[in-house]
This record gives C-alpha cells, sequence and structure tokens, in this order.
C-alpha cells in the first residue's frame, strides 16, 4: 500500500517472528539460459524475516525465508488467486 521496498519490523511478545514483505517492482536482473546470461527486466520483491534469537536460529530462520521464496518463485501465473 505504502510502496515500501523493506523494513525491519519490531517483535511483541509472544510472537517469536514477523515477515515483512515489500512492494513488486520490475528490476533489472540476470537470466542463466542455456545459451549464455542474459539481461533482462523481472518482478522483484523483497522479503525480510526478523525474529528473536532466544527461539529461533539463524538457519532455522533462513531456511523458512528461503522456502517461502521458493513457493513464490514458482508461482503458476494462471492460477487463480
Amino acid at each position: 500500500v505504502t510502496g515500501v521496498q523493506t523494513c525491519a519490523l519490531p517483535i511483541y511478545q509472544p510472537q517469536v517472528a514477523i515477515l515483512a514483505v515489500g512492494t513488486i517492482k520490475k528490476k533489472p536482473t540476470v537470466i542463466e539460459t542455456p545459451q549464455g546470461d542474459l539481461i533482462g527486466i523481472r518482478h522483484m520483491m523483497f522479503l525480510s524475516l526478523s525474529y528473536d534469537h532466544r527461539w529461533v536460529d539463524g538457519m532455522l530462520g533462513g531456511s523458512f525465508l528461503r522456502k517461502i521464496a521458493d513457493y513464490l518463485e514458482q508461482w503458476p501465473i494462471d492460477r487463480d488467486i
């Protein structure tokens, strides 16, 4: 709604983590193909995960964030929401 790309959010008890989702914008990026690398325009979005290190370690937090990114990157374009 506000056009923010990324932010760090406070965590309030009893929550142990919060996921921030930035706005989707077109960005230039390298696209790897069997014929070589290309520069193309892709839709990109920042994901940010803030968490309490007393409950969640970096490996678990990073794995969770990677899984969310994997789901979003492989979302079928023609799927109804």
